[in-house]
């Protein structure tokens, strides 16, 4: 058996930005970007469309959301702002650290988390000390967001086993509960908590 956490939700809890164009902006300011006035509506609108179960990464949206009031920024200053904004303070959610703990008894375990901003995952799990992992998969490093098959058959596959062998740890229905819809087996925290997860690990029955 092979099993998979999400993060954001599942094994930590997040202070994110109320108003997530303001964080960027300041970001963006810090490194000498002239922020547009209707910074706001700019960021708040789409600038290109994906196809459905897709990634959109953060970076490219806050650089095409600049572009179109006409300021241009390298996607190299667009990523390390989105970084900075979004890098917020977290706590390890309960029964966390045992659960994974008792995972790794069982088997190879993963992170599997949608996240638009690259390096946030792992920038998290190292300042919340949790791990180690076998993988960590994320929706901007493989391009599809849970609950596409994709991003379960890429975290079975780093991962090395079926995806038919795969439980998923998560705390959303929609997104999380996706592997069990997909080939995989999901178990959602609000049914199974993670201690309850962690003593099913250590008795071989979860």
């Amino acid at each position: 058996m092979a099993l998979s956490f999400d993060l954001f939700g599942t094994l930590v809890a997040a202070d994110r930005p109320s108003t997530p164009w303001d964080a960027v902006a300041s970001a963006l300011t810090d490194r000498g970007v002239a922020v547009p006035d209707d910074w706001e509506d700019a960021y708040r609108n789409s600038h290109r469309e994906y196809e459905r179960g897709r990634e959109a990464p953060l970076p490219e949206h806050v650089r095409l959301a600049l572009e179109s009031r006409g300021v241009d920024v390298s996607a190299r200053v667009a990523r390390d702002a989105v970084l900075d904004a979004f890098d917020t303070p977290v706590t390890v959610r309960p029964d966390a650290g045992a659960a994974v703990t008792a995972a790794r008894e069982q088997g190879p375990v993963a992170v599997c988390s949608n996240c638009s901003v690259p390096g946030l995952v792992e920038r998290t799990l190292d300042r919340a000390s949790l791990g180690p992992f076998e993988a960590v998969v994320t929706s901007v490093d493989c391009g599809w967001r849970k609950p596409h098959r994709e991003i379960f058959a890429a975290t079975a596959d780093a991962l090395g086993v079926p995806l038919a062998t795969l439980v998923h740890v998560g705390d959303d229905a929609r997104t999380d509960g996706g592997a069990g819809r997909v080939g995989a087996r999901s178990v959602l925290i609000d049914e199974t908590p993670l201690a309850t997860v962690a003593r099913r690990c250590r008795e071989g029955s979860l």
